[in-house]
């Protein structure tokens, strides 16, 4: 089969890419550009363009598909050529739906928490030796590629994105995988570039659990009253369990969790990634995995990539980046840290990126997310704003949404580094939470001068 990518370098779009090259697809590509790491990965399976651009000339009639990734625009060339010529063009979750629709389709939704919980589902089914079919869109530790296709797998663990699927097909992706078994772990608004409102935003959700095959299982968590909602007043034929924070006790900065076989040590910690393990645990339940092996492989799970990473670890001190942009993941991602270390001070910095964080009509929802913080930073790139088309917004505007006369707000990243280095980092810890690149910020250097102060 015959396959071409049409920016080839998104997260999922690449890993698709390797995915089906390593089933003997043959597979080219396209995009204006791409990052790391999926540059280097494209790079290793021989699939990196060799210029970046679009290039009408790489469609013809030998193509089997053309699969079209959220980041090219409805006028693409390469688009524009293929509708010309007639070739099948899909999204990625369309042509994974083909893939897998004689398979039980399991698929994790939620404003929050879908990628650790798809990645805690993946590790404990690896410890376990379940081989299934998969899609998650971070890096988990012990997988080369994030997206498997098999023949043979009777189960297929989907991470499920509530954005858009395409520019030309407006479909939330999690409405198109037909779920057997569906997770939805919490909603908070985001991506008001399409869901304008609330109210908008959580009917996304509700019309996922419609999409659940007849007979089918939805898990959700019962913490969240919004997902409560929803999930109650639904009246889809379907079977439904919900599911909290489990048991557990902190001793020493470590989390142990209660059960019946004792008191289980976990690599994770905080109250969010803690309903994450439950709502895993039921799903893997229904997977057919008891829970004596699953307690046994969760104890090694150390978390999916950017979700409370440490990238330092020190007696007194510990440097944690984290995805988290939204206001919920910024409040679970504080209170987290602060939770489990209480004598330690907490620094944290969050650098608005995203078209919603930068939106002067959204920002407010960012009202008291930094409150656990014992000094709270936030970096701003105001060319960012520009770029995005959006009302220019100030740092005493900032400082009223998130309701902190005491936030220090940057919007130069030389000086913000200057800032982090100024502080003291003895029984401190740094929290940085950014989906984009870290205020640009060399992370190596200054994690090589905290760990050398004093």
């Amino acid at each position: 089969m015959k396959i071409h990518f049409i920016a080839i370098g998104g997260s999922a779009m690449h890993n698709l890419a390797i995915a089906l090259h390593l089933k003997g697809y043959s597979i080219t590509g396209s995009d204006d550009n791409i990052f790391e790491p999926s540059k280097s990965r494209l790079e290793k399976f021989g699939l990196l363009p060799k210029e970046f651009g679009w290039f009408p000339s790489k469609i013809s009639s030998k193509l089997d598909f053309v699969i079209l990734g959220m980041h090219a625009k409805e006028d693409n060339p390469e688009l524009l050529e293929s509708k010309n010529q007639n070739i099948k063009t899909v999204s990625y979750p369309e042509f994974i739906y083909e893939m897998s629709k004689d398979k039980t389709r399991v698929v994790i939704g939620g404003s929050h928490g879908k990628t650790s919980i798809t990645a805690m589902i993946l590790h404990v089914l690896q410890k376990c030796n379940k081989n299934v079919d998969f899609m998650v869109g971070a890096q988990v530790d012990g997988f080369e590629t994030m997206v498997h296709l098999t023949e043979n797998n009777d189960f297929i663990v989907l991470e499920g994105d509530e954005y858009l699927s395409s520019p030309i097909d407006r479909r939330p992706k999690f409405h198109l995988y037909q779920a057997n078994i569906a997770l939805i772990s919490g909603i908070s608004w985001d991506h008001i570039n399409v869901f304008p409102t609330k109210e908008n935003y959580i009917n996304q959700f509700e019309k996922f659990i419609d999409t659940i095959i007849p007979g089918g299982v939805l898990v959700y968590n019962s913490l969240d009253s919004e997902v409560e909602k929803i999930s109650i007043q639904s009246q889809k034929s379907i079977r439904k369990l919900d599911y909290s924070i489990p048991d557990h006790i902190i001793k020493n900065g470590k989390t142990f969790l209660i059960t019946d076989e004792g008191e289980i040590p976990l690599n994770i910690f905080g109250d969010h990634n803690l309903s994450n393990l439950s709502g895993a645990k039921l799903v893997c339940q229904l997977i057919g995995i008891h829970d004596e092996d699953f307690y046994n492989s969760i104890v090694s799970f150390k978390g999916a990539d950017k979700r409370l990473e440490i990238i330092l670890n020190m007696n007194d001190r510990n440097v944690f980046k984290d995805f988290a942009h939204s206001p919920s993941k910024v409040i679970a991602a504080t209170n987290a840290i602060k939770k489990q270390f209480k004598r330690r001070k907490l620094i944290a910095l969050l650098e608005l990126h995203t078209f919603s964080s930068l939106n002067e009509n959204f920002i407010n929802e960012y009202k008291d997310s930094l409150k656990s913080a014992d000094l709270a930073i936030l970096f701003y790139d105001p060319n960012a704003v520009l770029n995005k088309g959006l009302n220019e917004i100030n740092k005493e505007k900032i400082k009223s949404a998130f309701n902190d006369s005491n936030l220090k707000v940057f919007s130069d990243s030389n000086k913000l580094q200057d800032f982090l280095l100024e502080q003291s980092y003895s029984y401190s810890n740094l929290l940085f939470m950014s989906s984009g690149n870290y205020a640009s910020i060399n992370l190596n250097f200054l994690i090589n001068q905290i760990k050398e102060s004093e």
